[in-house]
């Protein structure tokens, strides 16, 4: 079996109206991730050793908003979410945190 990356950069201000100077720079930030993503799984990383790795380097990127906390969804309150599994074991862990306030 061969594996795969789905890689985002969370919500937030990533419109398909924002011109292409202000869209290039987070683009070619996912690029830079993905690449990482690529290059550990080469290297025979472990797949959620690479999911950490990513997410440190979405955390480090001004960007992005992951680790920051959170952003209003369209109901107006706030929700964060955050999910990670083995697929080997097929353990997993997830989070859901709704209606906090952010300070």
């Amino acid at each position: 079996m061969g594996w795969a990356i789905a890689l985002h950069g969370g919500p937030g201000n990533i419109s398909v109206t924002i011109p292409p100077e202000g869209r290039q720079p987070r683009e070619a930030d996912l690029r830079h991730c993905l690449d990482i993503s690529v290059d550990a799984l080469k290297s025979q990383k472990h797949a959620l050793v690479i999911v950490e790795l990513v997410v440190r380097e979405l955390e480090n990127n001004p960007n992005f908003n992951a680790g920051k906390g959170s952003i209003l969804i369209n109901a107006g309150t706030v929700e964060m979410e955050a999910c990670i599994m083995d697929g080997n074991t097929k353990r997993c862990g997830a989070r859901l945190l709704q209606g906090s306030k952010v300070f």
